[in-house]
This record gives C-alpha cells, structure tokens and sequence, in this order.
C-alpha cells in the first residue's frame, strides 16, 4: 500500500453536490440558470410515480419534457443503442437520470454520446470519452451505487456476456441531488442489495493498494453510517433517519469509486451479473466475506479499523478483531435477507472454473486488491462460497 504522499489524488466531483430531504426541488432552479429548457428524463418503470411529480413541476415551470423509461433491467449495450438511437440529441438540452445506478449509468453515457462521433464501443475502459456537451443531473433513488457522483458506467456486454466500464471525468454529472425522500418506496430486498453494494465500495476502497487518507475518511465513515443503519431501512422503510444514513453513505460510497475505486469483490462479482443475471448488489454481499477472510493477512489493521466501523468491540490482536468483523458482514447480509452462498441462486457447480476465467479479466478491479488474486484463488474463493 502506498505511504501517504507517495501519489498524487485527484477527486473530480459535480460542480453542484446537494444533499438532504426534498432537496430535489432545487433541480429545476439550477436547470434554468444552466439555459437548459429541452429536457430527457430517465428513469425506471417501477419509478414512474416518483418521476411523475418532478416532471409535472419543471412542466409548470415552462420546461419540455421528455420522459424515457426504458431502463427495465441492468443496462445492456443494446438497451443503451437502442435508447440513444431514439433520444432526438439535437431536441435536448439536458438529461436528468432519475433511478439507481442501471438508470444513472445510463443516463450519463446517453448526454455523454447523444451528440458525440464516438461509439459505446469506443469509450469502454479508462479515460476514452473525448467529451460531453449536454448538460446532466443525476437523482439516485437507491442508496447503492454512488453513480451519481462517480466518474463510472457499467453495461453488459451480451456478445460475450462481459461487464464493460466507461470511466472518464465526463461522466461526472454536473450535478447531483441526493434527496433520501427519493429512497422511501425502495422494497427490502432492493434496500438490502443496493445498501450492501454501498458498503463494498466503502469498505474495497479502504483495503485498497491505492488508499488515500483523503479518501480514508470517506470509507470508514459510509461504512459506519451503513453498518448501522442497513438493517433498520430493510425493516421500515420508512425510517427516515435510517434512509438519510444510507443516502450519506452511499454517497461516500461514491466519492470513493474516481480516486480509488474497488477490488477483487466487484471483479469476481461481475460474471455473476455478467452471466447468471444475479442482481450486483446480492453477488457482491455474497462474496465480500470470502474475498475479506482471503484478504485479511495482507493488512490485518486495515481490515481491524473496518471492523471497528462495522460496530466490532476492538481487541488486543489486530488479526482477531478483523476476524469479528468479517462475522458481522456475514451476519449483516442474513438479517437483510441476502444469500450466504452462490448455490442458494441455483449457480451451477459447473460454472465457477468460466467463472474464474471471466474474473480474471477485470485487471482494473484486481490490481488494487491487497492482496494479488491468481486463478486458482478465485476459483477458491467461488468454491467456498458456493
């Protein structure tokens, strides 16, 4: 792990960043001062009902509105062509995802390409986006994937049943509102999923290669602010102090994803989704335990101060508290209801060594793992967890 000053870190975060209950009603304030009238609405079926207020006001207020609903699963890079083939990128001015992360993803590649030469083809990896000229606010209504504030997309690819990343300060929203009130009608099981994905980032962003102490301060918070507050948002979720800790947390989560981003969870995690159609939130609780206990001896402080955050009483011995803290994330996902192993998703015994294989390609993820993974330890690591 690098020693503190040893690298330069660069946080790129919206030019607007608002936070609290109905602070989404700032949007249609800073659309106008931003000279944007033509506005795309992304969004979710099941979100019709929370979108359908915030169009009708900005509507009021003289906007055109264009509502886009045809993010009804993980993005697919033929959802997202056949999305964009359909925006009009000359009738708009702005795009505003409102949704979790699938819509959020998309809506930042559709303002980043809608009036761009290049191909989704052309911009997966790191730092290939040559732009964006549409402006673009983001409203998660997850508390889960941080994309509101992330420099991240992530789409399936289905020739080859691959999850791909675009990564690129363009796909910065301008701003993003982060309004717990958008949270509310989240289902347990969503709440479970997201609010676990947000605690991987968190946590895979601490236990880095690359951890910052700028971004320390992020993890161990959004950590502690989920660890603690997850459980009761699955059993009401209409708890709003529990809904405001995991959006706060979840934004954490975010702000880690640019400057540091995760590990080995989220790559072996991929040909779950990739593959299997496996929500990434369930794949990534499942395996977090797995790939901590595999971790833990490369940095046995790191995993302590983690399990401290996880509410872990610490002890004398570094290595003992980590091991408490790897039992409360277990503990964690069975309260929410999440699975504790990949053979209660009816994942066939047959796959893990493709599995493996696939993981192994994500070397973005897996080169800020603490410790190297080869593919014998993943395929060990999908073993146990199966």
């Amino acid at each position: 792990m690098n020693r503190f000053g040893e690298r330069t870190l660069e946080l790129s975060q919206p030019k607007t960043l608002v936070f609290g209950c109905d602070c989404a009603r700032q949007l249609e304030r800073d659309l106008s001062k931003h000279g944007a009238r033509r506005v795309l609405l992304m969004t979710a079926p099941p979100l019709r009902p929370v979108v359908a207020p915030i169009a009708a006001d900005l509507e009021d207020a003289g906007f055109s509105i264009r509502i886009e609903d045809g993010i009804d699963s993980e993005p697919t890079v033929a959802m997202f062509e056949c999305i964009l083939q359909r925006t009009g990128a000359d009738e708009i001015d702005a795009v505003v995802g409102i949704g979790g992360g699938s819509v959020l993803d998309m809506a930042k590649l559709i303002a980043a390409l809608a009036k761009s030469e290049q191909a989704i083809g052309d911009v997966f990896g790191i730092g290939r986006l040559s732009g964006r000229k549409t402006y673009l606010a983001c409203l998660p209504t997850t508390s889960g994937t941080g994309s509101e504030v992330s420099p991240n997309a992530i789409l399936l690819d289905e020739s080859d049943h691959k999850k791909k990343g675009v990564i690129s300060e363009y796909l910065v929203p301008d701003a993003a509102y982060v309004d717990p009130m958008l949270t509310l009608s989240v289902p347990p099981s969503v709440t479970a999923a997201t609010g676990m994905d947000a605690l991987v980032h968190c946590l895979e962003a601490y236990a880095n290669r690359y951890a910052h102490p700028m971004i320390d301060l992020y993890a161990i918070e959004g950590i502690r602010l989920i660890a603690s507050h997850l459980e009761a948002a699955c059993k009401d979720g209409t708890d709003i102090q529990a809904r405001t800790a995991l959006s706060l947390g979840s934004l954490y989560g975010g702000l880690c994803l640019g400057p540091v981003n995760t590990g080995a969870v989220h790559a072996l995690a991929y040909p779950l989704g990739g593959e299997f159609h496996i929500a990434h939130g369930v794949s990534n609780a499942l395996l977090l335990p797995y790939v901590m206990a595999f971790n833990l001896s490369a940095s046995p402080d790191r995993y302590a101060r983690i399990a401290e955050a996880l509410g872990v009483v610490p002890t004398a011995d570094d290595e003992e508290t980590a091991r408490r803290g790897v039992d409360v994330v277990r503990s964690l996902s069975a309260r929410c209801g999440i699975p504790g192993r990949l053979s209660e998703l009816d994942l066939p015994s047959d796959a893990l060594e493709r599995m493996a294989t696939s993981a192994m390609t994500v070397t973005r993820l897996l080169k800020n793992n603490l410790r190297e993974i080869t593919y014998n330890d993943a395929l060990t690591i999908y073993r146990e967890a199966w």
